[in-house]
């Protein structure tokens, strides 16, 4: 049997479904308790007492009893005016045990022909015999159980207290786990927030483990940015010797292989600018996303680049890294000149998510091919026009790294309109 349709009602979060664990089992025991010993008892009980109390009233208002039984069993029948009788029978809407209470009378009183319940402490009673309407009252005591409601009070009452503790207590225990997850969220976002494991032994071995794991991480990050940052100081001496080299060559041999040492040189760059993570640098400050947009627009088509500005909708500040965030916008500008004719970026913001959109009319990457693309150093060649220059396969894995930095995803599809690459940058907010 499958509950799939389930999982959609209840609660995602940790805390939420360790509550309705921690509920469900107090809310089905007190329920049990009230419909077995409640109806089972305090019924039988109820209407056990409104038979003794049947009894008794026939008793009384038998003629060929002495009057004196009257007193004797506390009984003492009134006459009254057929105006003084209700017009039904009459009992306060959460008086349940009135309703055992009238229907057992109605069955075993003679004559009976109202019953009126005006309150928890007496029994008014409406009885015609020889063509005379008497009242008898009694003490309610005597046809119902009275301390039916002091159950679910003391049910109620010490059910909430006892919920409300485990509440407070399950609360001091997920603490833990939730400051590991935001740790673990800030250090995929770049940054790093102090944290000491805590809690139960499994949590804290949790934590230990997520502690030395970032340790391990930020070693290994330490050590891959020294490495290449030692390679960049070793080529760039051949590589001034090589220019000083060219220049004594003649105009003609010398600019083709000018270009070769420039190309050589911004390939170096690129690497370093991803092995060291520039991208993640900085806090995050307020930026008014639209603006920037709007100036990444404009430097673009101040440089020569085919870029047009579509639609900004949404206005407001976002908590964002403005250099590494341009940065971003600006790969996936260059890539879409480079491999089509036209760009147009566009931007959406709400208050829970940032999209900014770029896309052109090139080639576009097939779908099967979108997920390897993000990834550092893949060049689709067979898919992308390679005519206008060369690149090392890191402009969208910077792009993804930088939009994983602020907490989002990069996501490339077809563009409906241009119809070639579509490359979203989606941030919550």
């Amino acid at each position: 049997m499958s509950f799939q349709w389930l999982k959609r009602y209840m609660p995602r979060s940790l805390f939420g479904r360790a509550a309705l664990i921690l509920v469900l089992p107090v809310v089905t025991l007190q329920l049990v308790v009230s419909v077995v010993f409640v109806q089972r008892h305090f019924e039988d009980v109820t209407e056990q007492l409104s038979r003794e109390l049947s009894r008794a009233v026939n008793l009384a208002m038998d003629e060929t009893v002495d009057n004196r039984v009257d007193g004797l069993l506390g009984i003492f029948p009134q006459r009254v005016d057929d105006s003084a009788e209700p017009a039904e029978n009459l009992r306060r809407w959460y008086d349940f045990t009135g309703l055992i209470v009238i229907r057992t009378l109605e069955a075993r009183v003679r004559g009976l022909e109202k019953v009126d319940l005006p309150d928890d402490k007496s029994v008014n009673l409406y009885i015609r015999r020889n063509g005379q309407l008497w009242l008898v009252s009694v003490d309610r005591t005597r046809s119902s159980a009275t301390n039916a409601h002091q159950l679910f009070v003391n049910t109620l009452f010490f059910g909430f207290l006892m919920t409300l503790i485990a509440f407070l207590y399950l609360r001091n225990q997920l603490r833990p786990i939730t400051r590991m997850a935001e740790a673990a969220e800030a250090f995929g976002k770049g940054r790093i927030v102090r944290y000491s494991p805590s809690g139960a032994t499994e949590v804290r071995a949790a934590g230990r483990a997520f502690v030395d794991m970032r340790s391990r991480i930020e070693r290994h990050i330490e050590q891959r940015t020294m490495m290449l940052s030692g390679v960049s100081h070793d080529l760039r001496t051949p590589i001034t010797r090589l220019r000083l080299g060219l220049s004594l060559l003649d105009d003609e041999d010398r600019e083709p292989l000018e270009r070769d040492v420039e190309e050589m040189q911004r390939l170096i760059d690129t690497f370093l600018d991803f092995a060291r993570g520039d991208a993640q640098a900085g806090p995050p400050e307020p930026v008014d996303p639209m603006a920037l947009i709007t100036s990444i627009v404009e430097d673009a088509q101040r440089a020569g680049q085919n870029v047009s500005l579509g639609a900004l909708e949404g206005q407001g500040e976002a908590a964002l890294r403005p250099r590494s965030l341009r940065r971003a916008v600006e790969n996936l500008i260059g890539n879409a000149t480079r491999y089509g004719t036209q760009c147009r970026v566009s931007a959406n913001m709400t208050e829970r998510s940032l999209r900014i959109r770029v896309e052109d009319d090139g080639p576009g990457i097939p779908p099967e091919d979108r997920e390897s693309a993000l990834k550092p150093f893949v060049r689709l060649d067979p898919a992308r026009n390679q005519d206008k220059g060369s690149g090392v396969g890191l402009g969208l894995a910077i792009a993804a790294d930088i939009t994983r930095s602020h907490g989002g995803v990069l996501r490339l599809g077809e563009s409906d309109d241009l119809g070639g690459l579509r490359a979203d940058i989606v941030i919550a907010l």
